[in-house]
């Protein structure tokens, strides 16, 4: 697994956390959540990405395209 996978997705969560602990603290709720849901939606992009990347390389594996 690439090392740099665990890093992107590692500081998207550690940046929405903060994120999502100042605009709780200042009484901002709902953009806190639009804040957690937007950070959610970049890591499964990322993520689906990647799968494509892997059914690409599978595919040329077994040369079934």
């Amino acid at each position: 697994m690439d090392v740099d996978l665990i890093f992107k997705i590692a500081a998207v969560g550690i940046l929405v956390a903060v994120l999502n602990l100042l605009l709780t603290r200042s009484g901002r709720d709902e953009q806190a959540l639009m804040t957690t849901i937007a950070g959610l939606v970049v890591v499964l992009v990322i993520l689906v990405q990647r799968i494509a990347e892997l059914f690409d390389l599978i595919r040329r594996l077994f040369e079934l395209g």
